[in-house]
């Protein structure tokens, strides 16, 4: 692939993108707001993390394996494509964003690294994903919940480790959302599949 058409690819990607984004962090927002006012405890946001959080790793190693394979690339390299752009990514995602950007509005949050507490539950994942990329490539019903994924696991990462008075954020955090999800998971699944395809 051309480096003009691969730029003029992601840009259309992420243009295409961008409203999608902004429903998903707004349902997300949604949420995190009923959850704040209803005073639900950290440990339910930490159970549904949990489950979000691999979720959103497996639909990514479908994609970004099946992105990768559909452009012709190496069968041999796909599983290692699909494996750092699943669980390196969406750890950035699902996890660094969040952290970090609650850290910048003043939230008192913790860092934790599922990949590294739980890789019982994060391999699996991966490996899970990578298989039916490789063996059944699509790409578009995986990537729309791959962001409606991201959207959430995002949110309840900030209320299962983050302690703040979230109502008066929620418009920053509304932007947070929306750059975690938006870029990372763009790169997950088209960029970083896409510079390691050399045809068209």
């Amino acid at each position: 692939m051309s480096e003009e058409k691969r730029i003029k690819r992601i840009a259309n990607e992420l243009k295409a993108h961008a409203p999608f984004t902004a429903f998903g962090a707004g349902t997300g927002i949604a949420i995190m707001g009923m959850l704040v006012w209803l005073e639900t405890p950290s440990s339910v946001s930490y159970t549904i993390f949990h489950i979000l959080h691999p979720l959103h790793i497996l639909f990514s190693a479908v994609v970004t394996t099946a992105m990768y394979r559909m452009h012709k690339g190496k069968n041999w390299a796909a599983p290692l494509i699909g494996f750092i752009g699943s669980v390196g990514i969406c750890s950035i995602s699902d996890i660094a964003f969040p952290w970090l950007g609650a850290s910048l509005l003043g939230a008192e949050i913790e860092l934790h690294i599922c990949f590294i507490e739980h890789p019982q539950i994060i391999i699996p994942a991966s490996f899970i994903g990578i298989v039916i990329g490789y063996w059944r490539p699509t790409t578009k019903f995986p990537h729309s919940g791959h962001v409606l994924l991201s959207t959430w696991a995002s949110l309840f990462y900030l209320t299962a480790f983050g302690i703040a008075a979230w109502i008066p954020l929620l418009p920053f955090v509304f932007v947070l959302i929306f750059l975690a999800v938006w870029l990372p998971c763009c790169v997950s699944d088209i960029v970083f599949p896409l510079l390691f395809v050399k045809e068209d």
